[in-house]
């Protein structure tokens, strides 16, 4: 049986511009940065988990994704990228809430730069 939720949101992802999948991915990222923190907050670690892996598989598609060659702050965006995979496999390991914390902190800025983008691309 279709879900009537997923099939809108299967169709919201294939209809997307390049510059929307890109905020639609960060806000994700956030999403599940923010319940893995609150989960961690109370003491669910194994609830956190499935957050911070899905958020570690953002990363690593974020990054494959990148085009290194096609602009100059490419190669820095790249490095932010394996940083944070990093840490979000240690905030997984160490059960550690203040580094989740801290790369939902590193990400809410490139997510907002993402999205002005995207606005800006969009009215052009």
């Amino acid at each position: 049986m279709n879900n009537p939720r997923n099939a809108y949101l299967a169709s919201m992802v294939t209809t997307a511009s390049p510059a929307r999948l890109l905020v639609l991915l960060y806000d994700r990222l956030l999403r599940d940065l923010q319940q893995a923190a609150e989960l961690q907050d109370a003491g669910a670690h194994l609830e956190a988990a499935p957050h911070l892996l899905h958020a570690q598989e953002i990363v690593l598609e974020l990054h494959s994704s990148l085009q290194v060659d096609v602009w100059e702050g490419a190669e820095r965006l790249s490095a932010i990228y394996t940083f944070l995979h990093r840490e979000l496999v240690r905030a997984n390991v160490k059960c550690d809430v203040e580094v989740t914390r801290s790369c939902h902190a590193l990400v809410e800025p490139l997510a907002d730069a993402w999205r002005q983008a995207a606005l800006a691309g969009a009215e052009a």
